[in-house]
């Protein structure tokens, strides 16, 4: 296996999770602030890493595997610790939604390439809205403080419901696109 920069910026990503585990518990004053930068960078190296490999041609099947580990393995954290953070019915929800098609959509997509059909399960617009719906939720709920006047928990709550319609939308979308291989088997 050969580490380019791209994989790089992924286990990168994947090495700030517990850093951001530890910096959420800490007690400072401005420790949420720090907690969204960290859950923020993850963000901006998602994108990054993805657009690096395509732009320099570095793009490999391990990356291909890593990249959506890592970014399911950041989000299922920052949700789990943020229903902890935030007890409600609708956080709970919304969070076991989120983290609960991941899952699912995962092992579809292992069992459509088992099969030799993985192209129908492609990545759609849908899960591209959903996934920028969910990223700047959790950044406004991990920060949670109002900014002015501008209620970020409220804000970042009503997004994640967004997001969380948006994941069963685009699960739905995947599984059409599947259905024909399923009638088939």
């Amino acid at each position: 296996m050969h580490l380019n920069l791209p994989t790089l910026l992924t286990l990168l990503r994947i090495a700030l999770i517990p850093v951001f585990v530890g910096v959420f518990f800490l007690s400072f004053h401005s420790a949420n602030l720090l907690c969204t930068a960290l859950f923020g960078l993850a963000a901006i190296t998602d994108w990054l890493d993805g657009y690096l490999a395509r732009r320099w041609n570095q793009t490999s099947a391990f990356g291909a595997f890593l990249d959506p580990v890592a970014d399911k393995l950041m989000v299922a954290t920052a949700l789990v610790l943020l229903v902890q953070a935030i007890p409600t019915p609708l956080m709970a929800i919304a969070s076991a939604v989120i983290v609960g098609r991941e899952i699912a959509i995962s092992a579809l997509r292992e069992w459509m390439a088992q099969i030799g059909d993985h192209g129908r399960v492609a990545v759609s617009m849908v899960g591209k809205f959903k996934t920028t719906a969910q990223m700047v939720a959790v950044l406004l709920l991990l920060y949670r403080e109002p900014i002015g006047f501008f209620p970020t928990l409220e804000v970042g709550l009503a997004l994640l419901v967004v997001a969380a319609a948006l994941t069963l939308w685009s699960m739905l979308h995947y599984l059409a696109a599947a259905w024909p291989a399923f009638r088939r088997q």
